[in-house]
């Protein structure tokens, strides 16, 4: 069997492929994919690939809502990338990330995501740009600053768009585990 491609809504997976979906993730962050890490990967728009032994690469992009400079943002977030331990290096990742990207480009004002040391290779190739700026966060007890993220969090325009001022900071919205 090739290798082929998938683009669908959570709602569509159905139990057994998202059970594989996350069986891969689990297996692919070495048993460091959180159930909170899970949950921030649903109700958007996922991409896969399968190959004769099953799911092979996966990312999803879900809607946060960003604050910055006056403006409430609709992002396109991109969670749940990883690819098999024996599919690595041969192009999966990338292939998955076209997709998010078309679904940013056509759905959202840019995309954002937090890059792992591992994973910040992929995303700086394919025109992510680190974000310069404060990060923060709207919580429970109001806004908090997030300086560990400042790092890791990479945005990228969709098409024909631009990217916010880096002088202004991004607040984002909050969920439970990793705000980001």
């Amino acid at each position: 069997m090739a290798d082929s491609l998938h683009t669908d809504p959570t709602h569509r997976l159905g139990t057994p492929r998202l059970r594989a979906v996350r069986d891969m993730l689990d297996d692919a962050f070495g048993g460091d994919f959180s159930d909170e890490d899970w949950d921030h990967a649903l109700g958007g728009v996922h991409a896969w690939i399968e190959d004769e032994r099953g799911v092979a690469a996966h990312g999803s992009v879900v809607m946060r809502r960003v604050l910055h400079n006056g403006r409430s943002y609709r992002v396109g977030y991109v969670e749940g990338v990883g690819v098999r331990g024996d599919r690595r290096r041969q192009g999966l990742g990338g292939l998955v990330m076209a997709e998010l990207e078309r679904v940013i480009d056509g759905a959202f004002a840019f995309g954002a995501l937090s890059a792992s040391e591992e994973g910040a290779a992929l995303y700086l190739a394919r025109g992510w740009e680190p974000w310069k700026g404060r990060i923060e966060v709207l919580g429970p007890d109001g806004i908090a600053h997030l300086p560990d993220e400042e790092g890791s969090t990479c945005l990228r325009a969709a098409a024909g768009g631009t990217l916010p001022d880096p002088a202004v900071a991004l607040l984002f919205d909050w969920r439970d585990g990793d705000v980001l």
